[in-house]
């Protein structure tokens, strides 16, 4: 049996030192995400996509306000101009 998932979309692109990207993907409400930190090297071998199907139990809660309405408003300006494997 397959775990739930549920479209996020890139909300937050961040470089984190020499090697480090930190994508952050959320729901279109903003509520919850996901975030991973990725090198440079795995990063020239997969495409950063505008859209994921995340598994249910990898989403956290967003903790703040603030977080959450950026989130939303970021999810839904990504939903309205690309397709889920856009490369961004």
């Amino acid at each position: 049996m397959s775990e739930e998932t549920v479209r996020c979309w890139l909300v937050d692109r961040e470089t984190r030192g020499e090697n480090l990207v930190t994508l952050v993907y959320a729901t279109l409400d903003g509520e919850r995400h996901l975030t991973e930190q990725l090198s440079f090297q795995l990063l020239r071998r997969r495409d950063v996509t505008a859209a994921r199907d995340v598994p249910v139990g990898k989403l956290e809660p967003t903790p703040r306000d603030a977080d959450r309405e950026r989130y939303a408003t970021q999810a839904r300006s990504m939903a309205d101009r690309h397709d889920p494997d856009d490369p961004v």
